[in-house]
C-alpha cells in the first residue's frame, strides 16, 4: 500500500521553524516553512461532484490559509459543478483582479470508461494554462484516484489519511509570497 506523508502540528516543528514534514521519516512530502500570508487574497474554486471529499479538501485548505494569517474575508470560495468546470471558475476569479492566487480543487475517481482520462487531461492542461496566462499562482488541487478509498484517504477522511487541501493552502501562500518578492515593476525597471 502507498503511504502518504502527514503534516505534523506546528508546535511539534517549532524548533526548526517548519509547520510540516513527513511523519514516518520518508523522503516524500514537504517541509513547509512558517509563512505570513496576511494581506493576501486567495480564491478557492471547489467542485461539487464527490461532495464529502471536496468539502473536506476545502475545509483543510481554509484551515491552512488561516494558519498563514489570512482572514475569512481574504478567502473567496466559489463552487462549480465538477472538475471540468474548475479551470473556468479559476479563470473567472483571476480575471476579476481581486485575488493574488487561486486553488482549483476537486476529485476524479476512475470508472469503467475513458471519461476519467479525458477529464484529467483537460483539467490539467487548463490549470497549467492559467498559471502561464495570468502569471499568478494557480494550484492544482485535483485528486485523481483509482478508488473511493484513495479519495477518502487523501481528503483526510480515514484514520491513516492526510488532507491534501492543507498542503494546497500552504502552497498557494508560498507561491504568492514568491511572486510578491519579485514584482513585475521591479523587473521592468532593471
Amino acid at each position: 500500500s502507498q503511504t502518504t506523508p502527514l503534516l505534523l502540528p506546528a508546535p511539534a516543528m517549532a524548533s526548526t521553524g517548519n509547520v510540516g514534514a513527513p511523519k514516518d521519516g520518508s523522503i516524500r512530502g514537504l517541509e513547509i516553512p512558517a509563512m505570513d500570508g496576511k494581506g493576501l487574497r486567495i480564491g478557492l474554486v471547489a467542485a461539487r461532484w464527490n461532495p464529502s471529499v471536496c468539502e473536506a479538501l476545502l475545509d483543510g485548505c481554509k484551515e491552512s490559509l488561516k494558519a498563514c494569517g489570512l482572514s475569512d474575508a481574504d478567502i473567496i470560495v466559489e463552487r462549480v459543478a465538477g472538475c471540468y468546470e474548475v479551470p473556468f471558475g479559476c479563470q473567472t476569479l483571476l480575471a476579476s483582479g481581486t485575488v493574488d492566487g487561486v486553488i482549483g480543487m476537486g476529485c476524479l475517481i476512475k470508472g469503467e470508461t475513458m471519461h476519467f482520462e479525458y477529464i484529467c487531461e483537460a483539467v490539467t492542461q487548463g490549470m497549467m494554462r492559467l498559471n502561464l496566462d495570468f502569471q499568478k499562482p494557480v494550484v492544482y488541487g485535483i485528486l485523481t484516484v483509482l478508488t473511493e478509498q484513495q479519495a477518502l484517504a487523501r481528503a483526510g477522511l480515514t484514520a491513516d489519511g492526510h488532507n491534501h487541501g492543507k498542503d494546497w493552502g500552504m502552497t498557494v501562500v508560498e507561491s504568492c509570497l514568491l511572486k510578491k518578492k519579485y514584482p513585475a515593476a521591479a523587473r521592468a525597471a532593471a
